[in-house]
């Protein structure tokens, strides 16, 4: 057998598949084909080298903000938002999840400037307002609240639609909320839950412990106001009981919903998310958060396992949006959306969206991103050869470019 691309010598993690162990991974035709002990190299066109570094399924960011063609100034949907391929590749990403930017009047918009033009493997939660994150206010509009019309949508985009999404909600009462529960009703579909404003009407635990159904999600797991912990520092029994019950929970980072207060400690009693997401937009991709490499290193210098983190971050994030098989694992048959991290040893400072700094001793980075089959990010130029060994005119484009010296 002849493959495309091999990539040897590398550490396979796998969770899906309960691999985690010196493995080669084959590729052709944009699928795995073989993954094995010592493929030798000669059954490849071309072999990549990743002794030393870790090879995982491509990571699943569940929750981002690509909306970002609208030119609505100092908006979700609009300047804060990020356009997909610019920051995926870069640290491992090869799925990503809108998470409500986009409500039932814009999806279409979103969909035709952004999901259908980008590389990144994009999907969408429609959000229970129509016109979606467009302003604060346009968030808080009940009236524009369409249970029926918000379903109706979801079904014309079923194909990119994983649920319904209710955000930034600043009043007392859980209309917001009992909307989108609606929608998904209607739809068939999960909702997910940023709790906006922490009214004493409508508490945090009411929301994960009584309205919310199984599969739903709670996001922003370890934001500021979530009473994480009782008086004794132990993790909450209501908590315990809701994810008993089928309640799922998301970490979606962001600029001003992760503070290592509450992570640190849920962590070290083992209450670990269902999916560790970045909540990646203009305010959090360069302070604190960062990207979804580091917001992975987080939680493995909490104390999180290397194989849990990836797990969190690749089959069980698909997991959570519906979106197995499709992504998230190397089977062979697979697409072949491969991340290469390297593991680092040192002395590195983390920031919470507080600016609370937690020291660790490992960090993880990408080194090279695969999309079916085809490399899309490489950062130490593994796929390249020798320059010297190109010959005079590499780069010349045969038939079109003349080099003519001066005379």
């Amino acid at each position: 057998m002849a493959f495309d691309l091999l990539l040897k010598g590398g550490h396979l993690i796998d969770p899906r598949n309960d691999l985690d162990e010196p493995m080669d991974v084959a590729i052709a035709e944009g699928v795995v084909v073989k993954v094995a002990p010592d493929i030798p190299a000669a059954d490849s066109d071309k072999t990549i080298d990743v002794s030393g570094l870790y090879v995982t399924p491509g990571l699943v960011d569940i929750h981002t903000h690509m909306y970002a063609t609208t030119g609505n100034e100092d908006a979700w949907a609009g300047d804060r938002s990020i356009l997909p391929d610019g920051f995926s590749f870069r640290t491992g990403v090869t799925t990503m999840v809108d998470t409500g930017s986009a409500g039932c009047l814009n999806l279409l918009d979103f969909r035709q400037r952004v999901i259908d033009r980008c590389d990144t493997k994009t999907y969408a939660f429609v959000n229970i307002v129509g016109l979606g994150m467009a302003t604060q206010t346009t968030e808080q509009n009940v009236s524009d609240m369409d249970p029926q019309l918000t379903a109706e949508i979801a079904a014309e985009h079923a194909d990119i639609v994983v649920g319904i999404k209710t955000a930034h909600f600043l009043g007392p009462e859980w209309i917001s909320v009992d909307r989108t529960l609606e929608a998904g009703g209607l739809s068939q579909l999960p909702i997910m839950v940023d709790f906006g404003w922490f009214q004493p009407q409508r508490p945090f635990y009411e929301l994960v412990g009584q309205r919310l159904r199984p599969g739903d999600i709670a996001t922003h797991m370890y934001r500021g106001p979530v009473p994480c912990l009782d008086s004794d520092g132990k993790v909450y029994e209501y908590l315990l009981k809701a994810r008993e019950r089928g309640i799922l929970f998301d970490v979606g980072h962001g600029g001003g919903s992760f503070v290592f207060r509450n992570a640190l400690p849920c962590v070290q009693q083992g209450w670990y998310p269902d999916s560790i997401s970045t909540d990646l937009h203009a305010m959090s991709m360069n302070i604190g958060m960062l990207d979804m490499a580091t917001t992975m290193s987080k939680f493995l210098v909490m104390g999180m396992s290397l194989f849990d983190v990836i797990r969190l971050s690749t089959s069980d994030a698909a997991k959570v949006v519906n979106l197995l098989p499709q992504h998230g694992h190397l089977t062979v048959g697979a697409a072949a959306d491969v991340a290469v991290l390297n593991l680092a040893h040192g002395s590195f400072g983390y920031l919470d969206a507080a600016d609370g700094l937690l020291m660790g001793d490992r960090r993880l980075t990408c080194e090279l991103t695969i999309l079916d089959g085809t490399v899309v990010w490489d950062w130490n130029g593994r796929t390249g050869v020798p320059y010297a060994e190109l010959g005079d005119l590499i780069g010349v484009r045969d038939g079109e470019d003349l080099v003519r010296p001066p005379a």
